[in-house]
């Protein structure tokens, strides 16, 4: 891991150049590409994972990281809940897109898998915008080479289904059985928050209290503070390290409406935003932010509560790294 941060991966400043102005890169940093000299500097890279070819229903989220990166220049140099500049005490690039192939799920996979896997042999923490939920699949193959990884879950569904329409083993609601069984996670150290709405039967919760998965039902969200719903996520996570995965259909759709699958009932901006500021103190090796569908976003809210997000996340990971310099 790099030591020095390095002011040149610094974001440009909105007094320097106006917010609309410029080419838009996440939270206005610098990009560096795969084959850039400047990786190994890098400690976080944002990534865009333009990809929605696990999405049963509607379809979108491929869009999501060009409008999540214009969205993203409202992102300022300091955390205005914690104090954290993250910019200042880690280095941190847009590392661009992985590139799919809209027309073969398998090749896409694969070739997330393999973009990732040069994000983790450069050292770099990556942090993705999505996307579908599938592509938590190729990332956790790439993450999990060396042993399976605990995961924080913040989602509507637990997208723990064994197969879609008589046999269809990938789609966005299949990832992390995919991975509980290819040995990616750790399920007893995995938490999902936010678990509602209706339901074609109960097989996925069957299977992860078979496995040990903990499920935090939406009901117990809301009536638990979430400091205690929090305190338990990082206790079942543990000291190891962790993936998380935040589908942004976790967040109420009056709050999140930009999205393919929405369900009622859940938590507010504020909400959303403070359980990803209590992952504090988590080894987080990795995270997303996933189902942001610009086509039902049209003012543009669900992309930048997503980044907001995003950026709550990174001040996580960000003060964890110059904790350890």
């Amino acid at each position: 891991m790099p030591v020095p941060v390095d002011p040149t991966f610094r974001p440009v400043s909105g007094f320097d150049l106006p917010r609309f102005a410029g080419i838009p890169t996440f939270m206005r940093l610098p990009h560096v590409g795969l084959d850039d000299p400047r990786l190994g500097q890098v400690d976080i890279g944002l990534i865009g994972a333009p990809w929605d070819g696990g999405t049963t229903n509607r379809p979108g989220p491929r869009h999501a990281p060009r409008q999540m990166r214009d969205a993203s220049t409202m992102i300022r140099a300091e955390n205005g809940i914690t104090g954290i500049r993250p910019f200042e005490i880690a280095n941190v690039a847009d590392l661009g897109d992985v590139g799919p192939n809209p027309a073969d799920l398998q090749d896409s996979l694969a070739r997330m898998t393999a973009f990732y896997a040069r994000v983790r042999e450069a050292g770099v923490l990556p942090l993705t915008a999505g996307g579908d939920h599938l592509c938590s699949l190729p990332i956790l193959r790439a993450l999990a080479a060396d042993g399976p990884l605990g995961m924080i879950h913040f989602d509507s569904h637990t997208d723990l289904f064994h197969s879609y329409f008589g046999g269809t083993m990938f789609t966005h609601g299949t990832p992390f059985r995919r991975a509980v069984e290819e040995g990616l996670l750790d399920p007893r150290r995995v938490v999902q928050i936010g678990i509602r709405g209706s339901a074609y039967d109960r097989e996925d919760r069957d299977f992860a209290r078979a496995v040990g998965i903990r499920i935090i039902p939406i009901e117990e969200f809301h009536a638990r503070p979430l400091e205690d719903v929090m305190a338990e996520a990082r206790a079942i996570a543990g000291q190891g390290a962790t993936y998380v995965s935040y589908d942004i259909d976790f967040v109420d759709p009056a709050f999140a409406p930009g999205t393919g699958t929405p369900e009622v009932g859940g938590p507010n901006s504020w909400q959303a935003l403070s359980v990803a500021r209590l992952l504090e103190g988590v080894d987080i090796v990795g995270a997303d932010l996933v189902e942001v569908s610009p086509p039902f976003d049209p003012s543009g809210g669900t992309a930048y509560l997503g980044v907001s997000i995003m950026f709550e996340i990174l001040c996580v990971m960000a003060a964890r790294i110059a904790a350890r310099r």
